[in-house]
Formats: structure tokens, sequence, C-alpha cells
């Protein structure tokens, strides 16, 4: 498979970009230059290898043992010498069997290993890596027809993002600020490149945008997303906890015009907790703001059915407190700074993305800051809500004494919802009586009717007529036809 004999668009050296085991495939750096199909056969067999290692030592130490007893048996002072002996070898067999098993199975190998087979022995083997190796080399592979498509200026965007990664894996010591104008620098210089050097026009310029977005933060993910550097998951576990600790905020608290009553609305309420959740699966900011924008649309569905009317931006904030609140994103400071430092401005700065993202931003600043007087309580209920001694759904029971414990009130609440769905069980029933009613009325009338009609004209059978004779029949009255018109033909 040749890369630049199949397509003149764009040269890429193949040396770098197809599996050195010689199959045909794309490689990967991740897998050491493999293809992802030729990486688990090598790691198969490297580990393969490495048990059958085991087994053999194990055997190897058995005998060893069983040898040193039997020479323990002949005598008393070859006994001491062969058996300490025998530990101590022991001891440093098992050491290097657990320090071998260690090494396979480590996280990470040493980068200046020069044999595969080393390198694979060391490699991680975690389910989640192999996902995210395959998704790396998947968007690699979806990166590179991308830019095929662009003849000439792809080859150069090809070559700006392989010189911008090669110039991150040596900056890995820079704080995460400064690796963020990096990253900004590097967006403003590839569309100003494309704009005033190739002269693509501004919709091609985005779209290219957004794959050199999704090419290069899908490779340094793992580097830049909630760094050890940071206090980043200090403060999601802040905000963990604060959201925690307003679990009982209700939507009446916020004003939220959203009613879950009705059905509709509630698996709006559903799909929108959902897609929150769902930002932080996502690798790539693009894709971490597509979900926040799916969920504040979900949240404008919802208001629009309770209301019957076009939602409004004083509706839609508390409403987005609201779903944070209940759905409690995982690592949701990590995402937004995640977002904030990497995301292409362009895209964050203008357009439906940014203004949801905005608004999330004031969301998450109203929770950290929300008090007694954001809802309306006095500061002592507002403290009892906070540390647990009570919540405005037990004051809704006021009927129940204090020594009732959780179990009946929950009982009683469910007798309400049964006789309720009585009600409507009841009034079902009577409207299907009525509806059957009124078709057999319907029916009955129709059929009143027909019989009317039939009365009034009544319908008369004549008599069956005598059947007209063929005309070539046998008859005596065929002597009277005239005689056939026979065929003539004129000279034209």
């Amino acid at each position: 498979m040749n890369l630049k004999s199949e397509r003149r668009g764009i040269h890429v050296d193949q040396s770098e970009l197809l599996c050195k085991k010689g199959c045909g495939y794309y490689g990967n750096p991740a897998w050491q230059g493999f293809c992802s199909k030729c990486w688990r056969e090598e790691y198969h067999k490297a580990r393969q290898k490495q048990i059958q290692e085991d087994w053999e030592l194990a055997e190897r130490l058995q005998r060893e043992e069983e040898e040193a007893y039997a020479s323990s048996q002949s005598s008393q002072g070859a006994q001491s010498l062969t058996f300490s002996k025998f530990e101590e070898k022991k001891t440093n067999e098992k050491t290097r069997k657990v320090t071998t098993v260690k090494k396979f199975f480590t996280a990470s190998s040493r980068a200046g290993a020069k044999k595969a087979e080393l390198q694979e022995a060391k490699a991680p083997s975690p389910a989640i890596h192999r996902q995210a190796s395959l998704e790396t080399d998947r968007v690699s592979k979806e990166f590179i027809d991308f830019i095929r498509t662009y003849q000439k200026p792809g080859q150069d965007i090809y070559k700006q993002c392989k010189l911008f990664l090669d110039t991150m894996s040596h900056k890995r010591d820079l704080s995460i600020e400064e690796q963020s104008e990096c990253a900004q620098d590097f967006y403003q210089n590839v569309a100003d490149r494309l704009q005033t050097r190739w002269k693509v026009p501004p919709e091609k310029v985005e779209k290219a945008m957004d794959e050199v977005e999704k090419y290069i933060m899908t490779r340094q993910y793992k580097y830049v997303f909630c760094p050890e550097t940071t206090d980043d998951e200090k403060k999601d576990l802040a905000v963990q906890k604060r959201i925690r600790a307003l679990h009982w905020v209700t939507p009446q608290m916020l004003c939220v015009p959203v009613s879950e009553e009705i059905p509709e609305v509630s698996d709006m309420v559903v799909k929108a907790i959902t897609d929150i959740i769902e930002m932080d699966s996502k690798r790539v900011p693009r894709d971490k703001l597509a979900c926040i924008t799916k969920c504040s649309k979900h949240i404008f569905n919802a208001i629009k059915i309770t209301k019957n009317e076009p939602a409004s931006a004083d509706d839609f904030l508390p409403t987005l407190i609201y779903i944070v609140l209940k759905g409690n994103p995982p690592r949701l400071q990590s995402n937004i700074q995640y977002i904030t430092r990497f995301c292409n401005p362009s895209r964050l700065m203008t357009g439906e993305d940014g203004y949801y993202f905005t608004n999330l931003c004031c969301a998450v600043a109203f929770i950290e800051k929300l008090d007694a007087q954001s809802l309306n309580l006095s500061q002592e209920d507002f403290d009892r809500f906070m540390s647990g001694q009570t919540s405005p759904k037990k004051q809704e029971s006021d009927s129940f004494s204090p020594d009732v414990c959780l179990g009946v009130k929950q009982m009683c609440k469910s007798l309400d919802l049964l006789s309720q769905l009585n009600e409507r069980q009841e009034r079902i029933v009577s409207e299907a009586k009525k509806l059957e009613k009124d078709l057999i009325d319907w029916t009955d009338g129709i059929t009143k009717e027909v019989e009317e009609i039939v009365e009034k004209y009544p319908l008369e059978i004549k008599a069956k007529s005598q059947a007209l004779a063929a005309i070539d029949s046998e008859n005596v009255e065929n002597d009277k036809l005239p005689p056939p018109l026979q065929p003539q033909v004129y000279a034209g």
C-alpha cells in the first residue's frame, strides 16, 4: 500500500504511518508503530511467553525444594548449609519472579527500549488505555482522510500539526496556562495560514479547525486534562460536596418553570441530565460543548412544553442550575477548565455553544455562592437544611407527628398516589362507557335512517325479459340482414 501513489493530494511518509510489521494497515506510535491487529498479536505472544517462563520457574523451584529436602535427610551438617543456600536462592528467584511480573503489568514502558518484545512486555494492559489508543488511532485515520480533500493546504495542515505535537512533547514541564497559550497560538496561526496563504473559504476554515482541534486534543488529552500540577481535582471534589449538601433544593425554591409531573417534561429532564453527565466521557473540547448544547436544548423544550410558549433566558438559567444540582456531573470544574484552556476560541466566543457554556459557568458560580437569600429562606432554615436536620419535603406532611418513621410517611404517600390512580382509572372507565354508548346510538341511528329510505323508495324488481338472439345464431330473421361489406382497394 503506497500512500504517495494512491492519492497525489497530500504526501505522507509511509514509514511513519504504516504498520512496521508490513501488514499494510496504519500504525500507531502508541503501539510502537504496530496496527491494532498486529499489536494484539505481539502482546499476546509476549504474555504467553512470560506465562511459560513463570511455569518453568515454578517447576524448577519445586524440583530444587525436593532435592534440598532429600539431601537434608542424608546428613545433619550438610542439611543446614544446603537449606540456607536453598532458601537464599529461592528468595532470589521469587524476588526476580515478582519483579518480572510487575514489569509485565506496569502502566508504561521505557521510551528508550528498542526491542518490540521488551516494550510490549512493559506496555499497559488495562481496557481503558486500549480503548483510548483505539480512539486515537481512529481519529488519526479520520484526520488523514479529511486533510487529503484539501490537497496542498491539507499537507501544510498535517505538517503543522505534527510539528506542534512534537514541540508539545518536549514541553511537558510547562504550566498548564503556558500549554494553553501554545494551543491557542497554534489555532490562530493555522487559521491565519489557511485564510491568507491558501485563500481557503471561511466555512472550510472553520471545518478544518474543528478537525485540527479533534486530532490535537485527542492526543494531548491525557497530559492536559486535570493535570497534577493544578488544583482542578480539588475544585471538583469541593463542587461535588457542595452539590450533595444542596440535595434538598426544590424547583420551587429556584423558580424553575418546569413541571416533572408531565411525562414529556420528565423525559426531557432525564435526557438533559444524561447529556451533562456524558460530557465527562468526551475527549475533544468541541464534543464536550456539544453535550452542553444538547442538554440546554432539552431544557428549552421542557420549559416550552410546560408553559406552552417559547422559553426565555430568565427561565433557562434557573432550570440549568436545577439540572446541575440534580445530575451532579463528575469532574465539572475540570471539564470547564479544559474547555476554557484548549477549545477553539472562535467556537467558544461565538454561536450557541459559547452561549450555553457561559450559562453553565454562571450556574456553577451560583451554586458555589448559593445562600439563604438566594433561595428566599431564612438563615435558620437554610442552616437546618444544610446540616440535614430537616428538609423541605418533610415539612409538606404537617399531619404527621415527628415520631412517625419515614416508612409510614412513604406508605401514606404511596396510598395517595394509588388513590389518584384509582380516580384516573374510574374516569377512564366512565369515558369508555360513554364512548361505547355513543357508538351504539350512532349505529342505531344509521340503521333507522336506512330503513326509512328503503320504505320511502322501495326496490322494484322487474320480470326477466326475453334474451336477444346473437347475430350469428341461426334464426329466420338473419336472411333480412344486408350482405357483409367487402374490402376495396383504392389505387393511391
